[in-house]
């Protein structure tokens, strides 16, 4: 059986040598110097803001990881990153060989991949990142319909933000990341997309904030409570979500200011249940175990909900344990039911239909 979360297995896969044509003469002569895991910290550095963040993505001492570039720039013979203090950028030397690096580091995958099929090997441990809310909510109910089946998989769980996850994947560190599909880009990383569950978005607000009868906030509510609605706690994510989320607010509440700026639904949550202010979330984000978190109270509004996905190479569809896990992924979302949420309030309403 071939198992290729031992570490020493993994340590023996990242000194295999990997022939890449760089267009060099230096190449010509050296280019068998190169190993798959100077290919990763090329990736990584390249996609990663700072050295810093590539090094720890990568688990490396910053200098080791500089040191692992230069050798590849030695081997190419050429620059491969403009240094900028601690950012590096890619040279135009760098663009070019990104797609060939990315196509090795996928096709080695795939390789360990159909050997563990064709030996029908089974993998001990199932490696996944993602959000906060999927880990804590669905993910349990489906490691206990796999362990019916496969009681000795264990699991490597990382929680990270969308743009982490994809790096892991990128870097074969995971197998399988659950993220938002609208936090990735769909022409950008090339994975295989299965749909889990559809998590609709609230709003958010302090347990004693009674919206229910309220159709004119500043005539209905207190003064305080008037306050509390219009203090907005936003979630920035640097995407199509913090676009909408402003434009509901600046339409539902045209008087609101943000107090609070926040990159985990969770932070923003326990922020508005300390009666700070209220915010937008994802449903999932809001619950412990299968009921809303207390302390705070949950209005359905007019949004798009987020769609949860599991992201993937297509190989791992047909590979055991992570086809039945994948199923059973998709089976702990269809059968999740989301804790019940409050209706709209009537001020909540679209102009023209209050």
């Amino acid at each position: 059986m071939i198992k290729h979360d031992n570490p020493r297995s993994a340590r023996l896969a990242d000194d295999i040598v990997v022939p890449i044509d760089l267009h060099s003469a230096a190449a010509t002569t050296r280019r068998s110097e190169i190993t798959l895991h100077q290919l990763r910290v090329f990736w990584t550095v390249a996609h990663s803001e700072t050295l810093t963040k590539a090094a720890k993505q990568l688990g490396l001492a910053q200098p080791s990881l500089s040191q692992q570039l230069s050798k590849l720039e030695t081997i190419s013979g050429t620059r491969l990153f403009d240094r900028r203090s601690n950012q590096l950028k890619l040279t135009e030397a760098g663009a070019h060989l990104m797609p060939k690096v990315e196509l090795v580091l996928r096709s080695m995958g795939e390789f360990e991949d159909s050997l563990s099929e064709q030996l029908g090997g089974t993998r001990a441990t199932i490696r996944l990142a993602g959000v906060n809310s999927i880990l804590s909510v669905i993910l349990p109910a489906a490691m206990q319909k796999l362990h019916a089946k496969f009681p000795d998989v264990d699991f490597d769980i990382h929680e990270n933000a969308p743009a982490d996850v994809l790096e892991l994947l990128n870097t074969r560190r995971v197998n399988i990341g659950l993220v938002a599909a609208s936090s990735i880009p769909q022409s950008n990383e090339g994975f295989l997309r299965i749909p889990i569950v559809d998590d609709p978005y609230v709003l958010v607000v302090p347990e004693r904030l009674d919206l229910g009868k309220v159709r004119n906030p500043e005539r209905d509510l207190r003064a305080d409570e008037h306050a509390i609605l219009n203090q907005v706690v936003q979630f920035v994510f640097g995407s199509p979500h913090t676009k909408h989320t402003t434009s509901w607010f600046d339409e539902m509440l045209p008087d609101h200011r943000v107090i609070a700026q926040c990159r985990s639904f969770e932070v923003a949550i326990r922020l508005v249940r300390a009666e700070l202010g209220v915010c937008l979330a994802p449903a999932l984000s809001a619950i412990v175990g299968t009921q809303p978190l207390d302390g705070v109270k949950l209005y359905q509004v007019a949004m798009p909900a987020r769609q949860i996905v599991a992201l993937l190479p297509s190989q791992y569809r047909r590979i055991e344990p992570y086809s039945t896990f994948l199923d059973a992924l998709q089976q702990a979302g269809d059968h999740f039911h989301m804790p019940k949420t409050l209706a709209s309030p009537a001020f909540l309403k679209k102009p023209g239909k209050r």
